[in-house]
């Protein structure tokens, strides 16, 4: 069975030398042949009245039916489709003479001569020749060479209607070995559906070494203009399909770009306002929340949408160069979604997020201010209460009315302790109403309980002052009455009290808090404590030195025999209580110890993450440079083939990408240094937002570029543009941007233009300017440079053409109908025009009629549909 493989070419191998000697032997067997004439006349009776039907007529006779010469002017005319002169009607020999003549004289009118084989009927032949090549290339057991042994088998006829209308013959099917069932089967169907008379017999064709050439050229002629006229509509739609599908194209990627566009800004919508909001929250567990969010922000959400935008620059530099290649005006997207609306969206969503980060640290450290301020208010608030309870009870005591002149005088002496021990307690009260008032000023969230209390201690001490004065006018009254005092009482009480408020203060210090944020501030809070534990002989020998005088009193006690208690009448601090927190002031000293051992430690452990952090932010920072450069030199380097260039940076690309994992490493340090609260770091200049920045450019750069090579291979094979004349124009380029930042100014251009050959006036140079800086930015781009250095010699598509496609679908109408777009084009594409084509209203409209010239010019925008 034969099989066709489209778009394979079979070759045949065959001797020349034999064949030519071959052919002389069958011309010589043609002119020997009786039969050869009666083919020849056959042939040519059939070809003949395969046209005269059109006029309604046909001849039986050569010799005798155009003897007259007016079936022979008809013939003409048909053939034409112009009018011949006036025949003569006459039945005379000269009427009959003078009628061939004007057909004769017609012929030679169009250059045709009837004389031998001329090179004009060489070329046609050839030409014929080649066209059925052509056609029959794909088909398997076709090798047509000439015009009568390539077509013995039928193959070659059944392969010509196969491949123009396959719905006639199925090729699959023929055997090779059936030479005059093929014959006979495309002649059928030629004659039946293809209006091609039957000239041969399969049989003459078959059984011949060498079948006529030129009744076999005239058969296939036949066919050749049978489907000349699909091959010019299939031309014809082809080139309508190539548009539209460009078309299609561009307004899929128009459709993209609006979509992705939408999302991004709306993205960009969303997002804004939730940067923008820096209302603070109450506690740090809920910054510290915020914070994560920022960071997941950083590290997973925005990324992606950086390369989003950096896509949909891309592709919309991409889509305009196609436009312009295309010879499509340009895309204009809707309105806010323009290039540059998203790039300042993008620039508020930028500005929204600066600061955001600084300001979620500031209120972490407020807040962590805050609760070190509550927790110190809360600790010196206890103390004081613990000191006060009961001293209003005391002052308000009568116990001075019934009492002996000695009694009232120890308690004015005691009442002067008490004195002494409260003016000692006024400074930490104002300390509480400081840190209250800071808590205010700060904004803390339980403030109201904070005042509260702050309030009652406030309220209370003014009693306790009232009280105070109160009692001492009292009993300074009832001194009068009162002589003598215990002097050791009185010495234990003057000293007992200052050591009890200084064991008191002691233990306050100890278990006071800090916050530190470096080794040198933990060390010097441990320097000051080492300071403070080198003050504790000299306290426990004053300790000693109480102990002796409350041993003297009881001494003098027992020695005299008084009954009197050992109580010391001028003081509230007994000897237990000075035991007790003297032994709480030493367990105290190593706990402190080991908090700030601990500090120490952790500043110790901060400052290795910032060198660890500083080590590869040092590292990283510089190769971003040195990949931002490299790209750079590589854009304005010949470097030969772009193929060759866009490999490179594509390793660049790569090389980029798998560096990920080293930001990724860097940002898991950054988080820990946060999470430390670290905020400062003097062993890099590079901050993470440097990083950040830089890694998000560098990943844009390397797109941009690769993008615009992109562009240069589009424009190139677009424009048929040489890699010789691509290396020209970026070497006269590069040469005319001085910069070396990939634009040269308006006179570097006129510069590069006179380098290049052209003489250029003002208004012409005008005119260059318009078209390669169309907005006045006074610089011209390396694309814009490739567009003007192409645009006017590109071979593109016009809406001409495409007007001129379409009348051929029209059968030369002004307008054409939809039935005739579905037979013609493909599905998407008929109902693509369909549906966009306006209705004609010009002459001879008729329902259902479209407009495709307006529908054409429409495409290439130049004009609205």
């Amino acid at each position: 069975m034969n099989q066709i493989e489209p778009g394979v070419q079979y070759n045949y191998v065959y001797d020349e030398d034999e064949y030519m000697i071959q052919e002389e032997e069958w011309d010589r067997d043609l002119l020997l042949d009786p039969a050869w004439e009666k083919q020849q006349r056959k042939t040519f009776t059939a070809w003949c009245n395969s046209h005269l039907r059109k006029a309604g007529t046909q001849i039986e006779n050569i010799e005798e039916d155009f003897r007259n010469g007016l079936k022979l002017m008809l013939l003409l005319e048909v053939i034409s489709g112009e009018r011949l002169p006036k025949p003569d009607r006459g039945k005379m020999r000269f009427h009959k003479i003078a009628n061939v003549n004007k057909a004769l004289d017609y012929i030679a009118s169009k250059g045709v001569k009837l004389v031998s084989i001329g090179a004009e009927e060489t070329s046609a032949k050839e030409g014929l020749l080649l066209w059925c090549q052509r056609k029959t290339a794909p088909y398997r057991n076709v090798n047509i060479q000439n015009f009568h042994t390539s077509w013995k088998d039928g193959l070659g006829l059944c392969a010509l209607i196969h491949r123009h209308r396959p719905d006639l013959i199925d090729y699959s099917k023929l055997n090779k070995d059936d030479p005059i069932g093929n014959i006979n089967l495309a002649m059928e169907i030629a004659e039946k559906h293809l209006d091609i008379p039957k000239m041969l017999d399969a049989e003459d064709i078959v059984n011949t070494p060498k079948p006529d050439e030129r009744a076999i050229m005239t058969y296939v002629s036949c066919f050749y203009h049978a489907f000349a006229g699909a091959e010019q509509a299939e031309t014809a739609a082809n080139r309508i399909c190539k548009v539209l599908a460009v078309n299609q194209e561009n307004e899929r990627l128009m459709e993209e770009y609006e979509r992705l566009a939408s999302e991004l800004l709306e993205w960009i919508r969303r997002t804004i306002p939730w940067l923008e909001n820096r209302t603070p929250e109450k506690t740090m567990q809920a910054m510290q929340k915020k914070l994560e969010d920022f960071r997941d922000y950083r590290r997973k959400h925005k990324p992606p949408k950086v390369q989003e935008k950096c896509q949909l620059e891309i592709n919309f530099n991409t889509l305009q160069t196609k436009l312009r290649i295309s010879n499509r005006p340009a895309f204009m997207p809707s309105e806010g979604k323009m290039v540059s609306d998203i790039a300042g969206a993008w620039q508020r969503l930028e500005q929204a997020e600066k600061g955001y980060e600084e300001w979620l640290l500031n209120e972490i450290r407020r807040l962590e201010r805050l609760e070190h301020l509550a927790e110190k208010f809360r600790q010196k608030a206890s103390t004081h209460e613990t000191w006060a309870y009961g001293k209003e009870q005391i002052l308000l005591q009568k116990d001075y009315e019934s009492a002996s002149l000695t009694e009232v005088r120890a308690l004015l002496r005691k009442h002067e302790a008490f004195e002494s021990d409260l003016a000692a307690h006024q400074d930490r009260v104002e300390q509480i109403a400081a840190i209250a008032q800071e808590l205010n000023e700060l904004d803390y969230h339980d403030a109201v309980n904070v005042n509260d209390r702050c309030q009652k201690i406030c309220d209370q001490w003014d009693r306790l002052g009232t009280l105070t004065q109160k009692r001492r006018e009292a009993l300074e009254r009832m001194e009068k009455l009162l002589e003598t005092i215990d002097q050791l009482h009185l010495e234990f009480a003057k000293r007992a009290a200052p050591f009890n408020n200084w064991m008191e203060g002691a233990m306050e210090d100890l278990q006071d808090m800090f916050i530190v944020h470096s080794i040198e501030e933990i060390q010097s809070l441990i320097t000051a404590h080492e300071q403070f534990k080198a003050t504790l002989p000299e306290a426990d020998g004053e300790r000693q030195s109480i102990m002796a005088i409350q041993n003297e009193v009881e001494k003098v006690i027992q020695s005299y025999n008084i009954r009197i208690s050992s109580s010391n009448p001028y003081s509230t601090v007994t000897m237990d209580e000075l035991r007790t927190k003297w032994d709480k002031v030493k367990q105290l000293v190593p706990i402190r110890d080991q908090s700030l051992q601990e500090e120490l430690a952790r500043q110790h452990a901060n400052e290795r993450l910032r060198r660890q952090f500083a080590a590869q932010a040092n590292a990283i920072g510089p190769w971003i440079q040195n990949k931002m450069e490299e790209i750079a030199r590589s854009s304005i380097q010949i470097t030969g083939a772009l193929e060759d260039q866009m490999n490179q940076l594509k390793q660049y690309e790569h090389n980029i990408i798998n560096y990920k994992n080293n930001i990724d490493k860097l940002e898991g340090d950054h988080q820990l240094i946060q999470e430390a609260l670290v905020f400062d770091n003097k062993h890099t200049n590079y901050t993470m937002e440097h990083i950040r920045v830089g890694w998000e450019l560098l990943l844009t750069t390397i797109a941009r570029t690769i993008n615009e090579v992109e562009t240069q291979i589009l424009t190139r094979d677009a424009k048929g543009i040489t890699q010789e004349q691509m290396n020209e124009f970026r070497a006269s380029f590069n040469h005319f941007d001085r910069r070396k930042n990939g634009l040269m100014d308006h006179e570097d251009f006129r510069a590069c233009l006179i380098s290049m050959g052209y003489d250029l006036g003002e208004a012409e140079f005008a005119r260059i300017m318009t078209l390669v800086d169309p907005n006045g930015q006074g610089t011209v781009t390396f694309q814009s440079f490739i567009d003007f250095m192409t645009r006017e010699t590109a071979d593109t598509d016009t809406a001409e053409q495409v007007i001129a496609s379409f009348r051929i679908l029209a059968s030369d109408k002004p307008y054409i109908l939809a039935e005739e777009l579905r037979r013609e084009l493909p599905p998407d594409q008929a109902q693509y025009c369909i549906k966009r084509m306006p209705a004609y209203s010009g002459p001879g409209s008729v329902p259902g009629a479209l407009d495709y010239a307006a529908f054409s010019s429409a495409l290439y925008g130049e004009s609205d549909l």
